[in-house]
């Protein structure tokens, strides 16, 4: 028998109340369907167990650079005693800064001073085959003019370190987004199992200390599997990697079996992709005990090659036994290196200060290049050296105050032009000149992952109901700089 008509229940099926709730149950039940199956969405996935194969499996275009060794000089290097060089700056030393170039702009600490033109302490020279303009302070670097490129129109958003740094190595400021190292972990895997894919050094210089936080290498909203991993510079690389006393390689084994066998059972009652994350990571630790060992074993290499990087005492914890570490990192398939040298802060002194800290990164920087070439490697590997933003020309006492419209990289093999500068400044030094030679840090980041296979807009991962990428909504490949 038919029921009666009851408006009542009628009323209540058919509200728009009730109806935008039952379709949000709908649509909510479709997107965790296409979390828990990603074929749904029509993107193959790479396996969980075992080696992470990267979403972008085949690659969007064709690999230059099959790995990334970030050089970062923590504090803020000064373009105008690096690679920048200003005749007409050091003309107005002491002079009024115009006001025409500072007028409603952004200065970190200088904003009530009176505003006077520093010029460059130190000499400029040609350097190599293509005549590149670069400091007498860098020596080394000079002698390998002819392998890189210097991108003198970088430019950034923040003006203080932690989000400075934080938005050079995420392109936002915003805590909880991935960094690049993870951002490129997660989209092409790497090329080992016996060591994490992203690894990051730091060392110390003798001034300018500028702190660098852990969330410089944090995987954001991306799987924890993907963070960067810290080494640490002296003693062991990795602290408890061995295993206690009394406890055997096959018993650890079978230790690490077991309760990668329990976490499986619970990953079958929970979607949870940290416990497939902490599956890959005892694996990954119980191979460590392994390779880091012979990884960070310095006294097998060469005595040339100690003497090359500078190296006096191999596991010194000094920017040049991280650089040649970086060099036995890439040359075991780690995709993302990244060494911080907290040496570049100068806000006062710097013509005592910047010297030292340029002689405690030089030889080791020009080694690293000219030791992966000879090694037949550079092509394949990616260098970035630079700071999170660059320093005023206005002088600050005796030093320089923090500057975002302007600042210096360098960037060296991986299908980078070699021998050439690209981009310019004003002729202070203060401003890059907007032409389509101009490079933001997005732009950087899309040039990066374009020589790394990867189209910058089509890397995504959604988070909270939004389609996120490292380069946010901008990013221009820097096409005139690429072989």
């Amino acid at each position: 028998m038919k029921a009666p008509f009851n408006p009542d229940e009628f009323a209540l099926n058919i509200n728009r109340r009730t109806f935008l709730g039952r379709a949000a149950y709908g649509l909510g039940g479709m997107a965790l369907a296409s979390l828990l199956n990603p074929q749904l969405t029509g993107k193959a996935q790479p396996a969980i167990d075992g080696k992470w194969r990267g979403v972008i499996n085949p690659p969007h275009q064709q690999v230059k650079a099959k790995r990334v060794i970030h050089l970062c000089m923590a504090g803020g290097p000064s373009h105008l005693e690096s690679f920048d060089y200003k005749p007409r700056l050091k003309e107005m030393d002491g002079k009024a800064f115009p006001e025409s170039l500072t007028k409603g702009q952004q200065i970190a600490q200088l904003q009530t001073a009176e505003l006077k033109a520093l010029g460059p302490f130190c000499e400029f020279k040609r350097c190599g085959k293509s005549g590149q303009e670069i400091s007498t302070l860098f020596p080394h670097i000079g002698e390998i003019a002819d392998d890189i490129c210097i991108v003198r129109s970088m430019h950034t958003e923040q003006i203080n370190h932690d989000p400075a740094h934080a938005f050079m190595n995420s392109g936002s400021i915003i805590k909880g987004r991935p960094s690049m190292g993870s951002w490129l972990l997660y989209g092409l895997g790497a090329e080992t199992e016996e060591l994490p894919g992203f690894v990051v050094l730091t060392s110390a210089g003798k001034n300018g200390l500028q702190p660098v936080s852990a969330r410089q290498w944090s995987s954001g909203f991306l799987p924890s599997r993907f963070q960067g991993i810290l080494f640490q510079s002296k003693g062991q690389a990795v602290h408890y990697v061995g295993n206690p006393e009394g406890v055997c390689q096959s018993t650890q084994r079978q230790v690490v079996t077991e309760v990668n066998r329990l976490n499986g059972m619970l990953a079958e009652d929970c979607i949870d992709p940290e416990i497939q994350t902490r599956i890959s990571q005892y694996e990954m630790a119980f191979r460590m005990q392994t390779s880091v060992p012979d990884l960070t074993d310095l006294a097998r290499e060469p005595r040339n090659i100690l003497e090359l990087y500078g190296v006096k005492e191999p596991g010194e914890g000094s920017f040049a036994s991280n650089c040649l570490m970086a060099r036995r990192l890439a040359e075991r398939g780690v995709r993302f290196i990244q060494l911080y040298h907290r040496a570049w802060d100068h806000h006062g002194d710097i013509k005592n200060t910047m010297p030292v800290s340029a002689e405690e990164v030089d030889q080791a920087c020009g080694a690293l290049v000219k030791d992966l070439k000879q090694r037949g490697m550079l092509e394949e590997t990616l260098i970035l050296w630079g700071g999170e933003f660059g320093r005023t020309p206005m002088g600050q006492g005796s030093g320089r105050d923090h500057h975002i419209l302007a600042f210096s990289v360098w960037m060296a093999g991986g299908g980078i032009k070699p021998g050439m500068t690209w981009g310019e400044t004003d002729e202070l030094g203060y401003k890059f000149v907007d032409n389509d030679q101009k490079m933001h840090v997005h732009d950087l980041h899309a040039t990066m992952l374009h020589l790394c296979g990867v189209d910058h807009k089509r890397l995504t991962f959604r988070s909270q109901g939004r389609d996120f990428r490292l380069t946010d909504v901008a990013g221009n490949v820097a096409k005139g700089i690429l072989v």
